[in-house]
């Protein structure tokens, strides 16, 4: 979430959906770009898909989210800006493979070089790295790359907090910066029995074409693309009645 009201109000800044495989240790991370044209959950109106969550918070956001892909979520975790830096300063920094070569800008411009290559990030570096756009000649692909790069960094760096004590700490230290409906018991369960998965992290962004109407932008995203993710998501195990 980007919460910054004076910039994006309550719209999702970032929307990935996560599938944990334990039978084939296996993570799939699924990036939705924020301005995907789909129906919005009960108001039956097409809009930008990070725009259900102002219309209705969490809830309606995930049910956008459900019936875009034909999929049932089990969980959600909401993170904003703030509790990301905090994640990430928690576990003591992580490190990335950077693509490309660039000096911060935007809203959290800070003077930032991010070099060509293997870097380190720190929390406000972090978010700058995942917020930047148009310095990238791929734009939102490039943007939502880097944002699964951080996810894999934080899974990687966090195997080492992987204890119910530890996770525990990590989730006082976020406080209203993350919410989420994962029980603490549901926690440790995925701890023990979900930890493989970790070996075998896969990412893809949802493909779709650019398109203008009534003078906004939208991405357009055609039903073979949906069948195909929902396939990568649910291993072509289950679909939502």
């Amino acid at each position: 979430m980007d919460e910054r009201q004076e910039v994006e109000g309550s719209r999702s800044d970032t929307i990935i959906v996560m599938s944990l495989d334990p039978k084939k240790e296996k993570l799939t991370m699924v990036s939705i770009p924020r301005v995907t044209r789909t129906v919005m959950a009960k108001k039956g109106k097409k809009d930008k898909i990070n725009a259900a969550f102002s219309y209705g918070g969490p809830d309606m956001a995930i049910e956008t989210v459900e019936n875009f892909l034909d999929i049932d979520l089990d969980y959600y975790v909401q993170i904003n800006m703030e509790g990301l830096a905090d994640l990430v300063d928690a576990i003591g920094g992580i490190s990335v493979n950077n693509e490309i070569e660039w000096y911060d800008e935007g809203f959290y411009k800070q003077g930032y070089h991010f070099k060509k290559g293997k870097i380190q990030l720190d929390g406000a570096k972090t978010i700058g790295y995942v917020r930047m756009r148009h310095l990238d000649p791929t734009g939102d692909f490039g943007r939502t790359e880097r944002q699964r790069k951080v996810i894999r960094a934080i899974i990687d760096k966090g195997t080492s907090f992987a204890t119910v004590t530890k996770i525990n700490g990590l989730i006082d230290v976020l406080g209203k910066n993350m919410i989420t409906n994962i029980k603490f018991n549901e926690i440790k369960k995925l701890i023990v029995n979900y930890k493989n998965v970790v070996n075998n992290i896969n990412g893809y962004m949802v493909q779709g074409e650019d398109d203008t109407i009534n003078g906004v932008y939208y991405y357009i995203v055609s039903d073979e693309e949906v069948s195909k993710v929902q396939d990568m998501v649910t291993g072509g195990r289950s679909k939502k009645s």
